[in-house]
């Protein structure tokens, strides 16, 4: 009865901004030969209204009889083919938009005995078209996130959340995938979120979300696919955009430091420059885009307060004092070899180097005082190259289309850490490094065919990942490290995918069903020297992947549609990585080498009503999921002097995510733009038991847990005078249960205010971000022998002021 009830009032609020994208016109095309398959020249062609005479279009066959009508808005329309002496053809075109092109092929004409009079065409006006798989936001309109990041700018967006490794979360979630222009690539992972915070959002045209992807993505991320779509001028000549924001971070502390000299980062100041260029000439088309972020930050700033069975409470606190240089340099050439041909050369360069300087007391707060102090030092360079060629052949019929892609990345991550420590047990030094080079060859190739009423799509690709760690220790006296973990691991992936997919669109219904293949090779190889996990890893699987939707048109306003998927998330080299991070050494993250991929099938039901000024979108979806993993608390009692906690990625079986989500958009006047989300969802997670290998051989328990959460946004945007906006987004994430515990509600208030000037090619922005300092994370958990609470106030709060310059 308390579910039915909340449920009922989560529907009191259902409000939710939708942008769905489709395309606004389509182009039709074919060929008309007579009986004997002879091509028929001068035939009339033309393309009529609904209910009357008014022609949208015309024109006649060429010499080889084909015809082609470009620029045709979206509609329900008919057909006219005539030729004097041979009978009128008529065929229906549902023009809804999901569908841009139109190949009818060859269409014969039958001779007639009679002379045909001209044919009065019924029809009727098109249904508002929508992919209500994909939605779409421009980032021109987000406003409270100005001159930010691509993360900062999807903190405000509908059905989006983030967790405390600013990963995306999606309807509960965070196994996203994170493509940039269709494609994965360095800048953001493959496989694995990253990236999102250093990627300016000035240089962005949209984001898509898309929660039930077709058959041609790669099947990762069961809870869907972020699609980050750069901007790219199509203007001839000299164009672009220069940009310089700048901004002051962590202005309010959420919970006093613990006593320490370094305390946390406050007032942190950050200057990002950014510039985008475009220079067309003929068939080459250059561009260039580039960003530099010198910035101080506090990307972590964790509370731990840990209450044990025997009577001992503790906190501690490891503050993530960081400064920073990073730059992002991309580009590259479109070459137009022909009118049907075109070559894409594109490379980046990503390069950061970081600082990271922390001092971690551990206070115990039965006598109130300080246990140990703890200082470390980290010094990072991380940089990733990247190269592609993309090549794409247009045939002679509109829609149909061969591409190829080949795709080479080199990262690097070099890490040293530098750990001194100072107790009554131990006064000592140790220094760690870490440096892994990720290599990743990709090669695609993708073949697209418009039909009479739809597409089909076929497709398969190739990803060979190599990613060796070598792992130096230098130890002082006491070592906090632990012994015997070797020297280095080796790890590997090799992947072969082949799809179809098909598209039909008819008047009333259109279906889009596909299928994927993919055969993986994963190898793990561990250093002799490793005796925590005795064997080396190795283990191939073949999998399949449908993909089914299935779309009714209620009428012109009204879409109602069914999805079902099946999609993978494979443990990518971090949840993998045997080392342990010595950021907190009684609060140890480490991975797991034996983990292995969970699968997850999905049904939904959406429904979507348009109108002038608005639209309303809605959802039920259920999630079924086999093999979850996260990270598991232990305690580990091998050290006389401390317990410490390992944080272990750990397979813990099966759950399921059952939820609504509505998405409300609506002008309220010409001036004032109302926008809102609301997503709530069941998380049942079943009860689970399993083992722990490292440091050594004990039992885990995930206890069953159902729980209601959600998430809401408002969004108010209002047009002033002298070319001014203003923007006031509302965030509001409820309590939700996790494996062990659960995760606290909380909340962030944003602003943004923009100015154009100089005829809007100038543009200055004002944005503040989590106003109230309400949107740190925190979490209860319980373990064996223990209870905690964790509590992460990195930094939300921001004021950012901007300027960018078209010209």
């Amino acid at each position: 009865m308390k579910v039915l009830a909340r449920l009922k009032l989560f529907f009191l609020i259902l409000l939710a901004p939708f942008s769905g994208e489709a395309q606004e016109t389509v182009l039709i095309e074919g060929s008309v030969t007579e009986e004997s398959a002879q091509p028929l020249p001068f035939v009339n062609v033309i393309l009529k209204k609904p209910q009357g005479e008014s022609i949208i279009s015309g024109t006649i066959t060429d010499e080889l009889g084909a015809f082609s009508l470009s620029e045709i808005p979206k509609g329900n329309y008919i057909l006219e083919i005539s030729f004097i002496g041979y009978e009128t053809i008529q065929k229906k075109i549902t023009a809804g938009g999901l569908n841009p092109i139109f190949d009818l092929g060859k269409i014969q004409m039958m001779p007639s005995a009679e002379a045909l009079t001209e044919v009065q065409i019924l029809a009727k006006q098109a249904a508002v078209s929508a992919d209500l798989a994909k939605k779409s936001f421009s980032l021109d309109e987000n406003l409270a996130q100005a001159g930010g990041s691509v993360m900062d700018a999807m903190k405000t967006m509908p059905g989006v959340a983030f967790d405390q490794d600013g990963k995306v979360v999606l309807r509960g979630s965070d196994k996203v995938v994170i493509l940039i222009d269709g494609k994965q690539s360095s800048l953001t992972g493959f496989g694995n979120q990253k990236g999102l915070s250093n990627i300016p959002a000035a240089n962005i045209e949209r984001i898509e979300i898309i929660n039930n992807p077709s058959a041609k993505y790669d099947a990762n991320g069961f809870a869907g696919i972020v699609n980050i779509i750069y901007k790219k001028e199509k203007q001839t000549g000299f164009n672009g955009d220069a940009g310089l924001s700048f901004g002051l971070g962590a202005l309010g502390k959420r919970k006093p430091d613990t006593p320490t000299d370094f305390g946390s980062y406050s007032v942190n100041p950050k200057l990002i420059p950014s510039v985008n260029l475009n220079y067309r000439t003929g068939k080459l088309n250059y561009f260039l885009l580039s960003q530099f972020i010198i910035q101080e930050a506090l990307p972590n700033n964790e509370f731990t307060t840990r209450f044990y069975d025997d009577g001992r409470n503790i906190i501690s606190q490891v503050p993530e004092n960081r400064k920073q240089f990073r730059s992002i340099i991309s580009g590259g050439v479109d070459y137009q070899l022909s009118d049907n041909d075109m070559l894409t050369f594109s490379g980046m360069f990503d390069r950061e180097k970081h600082i990271d300087t922390s001092q971690v007391a551990f206070i115990n707060l039965n006598q109130n005082t300080r246990n140990r102090l703890y200082t470390w030092q980290e010094e990072e360079i991380t940089s990733f190259i990247n190269a592609a060629v993309n090549y794409k052949h247009n045939f002679e019929q509109a829609g149909h289309s061969l591409s190829a892609n080949l795709q080479y990345t080199r990262g690097l991550e070099d890490e040293s850490y530098f750990l001194n420590d100072s107790s009554a047990v131990r006064i000592g030094r140790d220094k760690t490094n870490i440096r892994a080079i990720e290599y990743t060859t990709s090669g695609s190739v993708d073949y697209t065919r418009a039909l009479s009423s739809g597409k089909i799509e076929l497709g398969a690709k190739g990803r060979f990942r190599r990613l060796p760690v070598d792992y130096t220790i230098m130890r002082g006296n006491q070592s906090i490290i632990y012994p015997n973990l070797g020297d280095y691991s080796k790890w590997s992936e090799n992947l072969y995918g082949a799809y179809v997919n098909y598209l039909m669109e008819k008047e009333n219904y259109d279906i889009e069903a596909g299928l994927r293949a993919e055969q993986t090779e994963v190898a793990y190889t561990l250093d002799p020297q490793n005796t925590y996990y005795n064997t080396n890893d190795a283990y191939d699987y073949f999998e399949l992947f449908p993909s089914v939707r299935f779309t009714y048109k209620l009428n012109s306003e009204n879409k109602l549609s069914v999805f079902y998927n099946r999609r993978i998330d494979r443990p990518g080299e971090p949840e993998l990585r045997i080392f342990p991070k010595y950021d907190d050494p009684e609060l140890l993250k480490v991975g797991n080498p034996y983990l292995r991929p969970q699968f997850t099938n999905t049904i939904e039901l959406a429904h979507r009503y348009s109108w002038d000024s608005g639209s309303l979108f809605s959802a039920v979806y259920h999630r079924n999921i086999d093999g979850a993993y996260q990270r598991i608390f232990s305690i580990d009692n091998s050290n006389p002097q401390y317990d410490i906690v390992n944080r272990i990625y750990q397979n813990t079986g099966h759950s399921t995510n059952t939820g609504i989500e509505v998405l409300f958009s609506q002008d309220l006047t010409d001036y004032w733009k109302l926008t809102s989300s609301f997503n709530v969802y069941q998380n049942a997670i079943d009860a689970f038991q399993g083992t722990l290998l490292f440091p050594y051989e004990r039992p885990f328990f995930v206890e069953q847990s159902r729980d209601i959460a959600g998430d809401f946004k408002i969004t108010n945007t209002v047009q002033l005078p002298l070319q001014m906006e203003a923007q006031l987004t509302g965030l509001y994430y409820s309590k939700k249960n996790i494996p062990q515990g659960e995760q606290l509600a909380r909340y962030s208030v944003d602003f943004g205010f923009k100015k154009s000037i100089w005829e809007k090619r100038g543009e200055l922005t004002l944005s503040a971000t989590d106003i109230f300092n309400r949107f740190g994370l925190r979490q209860r958990l319980t373990g064996e022998g223990f209870t905690a609470v964790y509590e992460n106030y990195y930094e939300t709060q921001i004021v950012r002021l901007g300027f960018n310059y078209k010209f």
